[in-house]
């Protein structure tokens, strides 16, 4: 599970961050970043899973799946960051690999993360050389 320290609790922490801030969307879901200004404090993760996901059983599922995918994420995020993970319809029927490999497009887009094959001015290695 998420660290406590790291869960967004407060409706004024979510909405800053879904007003404030940068947006990646997937198709099963949608990132918000903000800044909170303080480098010192850990970034913090809220989710919004509303009712067009499906019902409370559904909705839960889903809010657990995003909060173990996100356990392994927490340290790519900035410090003092607020990030909300907003889930859209399609996420109560993806598999946890797709859930996985679409909240890592959407950070990546948010905090411009580089996979390793391809480093900036160096394209990526494909017949073998290094």
């Amino acid at each position: 599970m998420l660290p406590s320290a790291s869960r967004m609790r407060h409706s004024d922490q979510f909405a800053g961050a879904v007003r404030g801030g940068k947006r990646a969307g997937r198709p099963t879901l949608v990132a918000h970043l903000s800044d909170r200004g303080n480098p010192a404090d850990p970034p913090l993760v809220g989710f919004v899973v509303s009712r067009a996901v499906g019902g409370a059983v559904e909705r839960n599922r889903v809010k657990r799946r995003l909060r173990h995918l996100m356990r392994h994420r927490l340290h790519c995020l900035p410090r003092g960051s607020l990030l909300v993970v907003r889930a859209n319809p399609q996420a109560a029927s993806a598999r946890s690999e797709q859930l996985a490999a679409e909240l890592d497009v959407a950070l990546d887009r948010l905090i411009g993360r580089r996979t390793p094959s391809r480093r900036a001015g160096r394209p990526a290695a494909t017949d073998g050389r290094s």
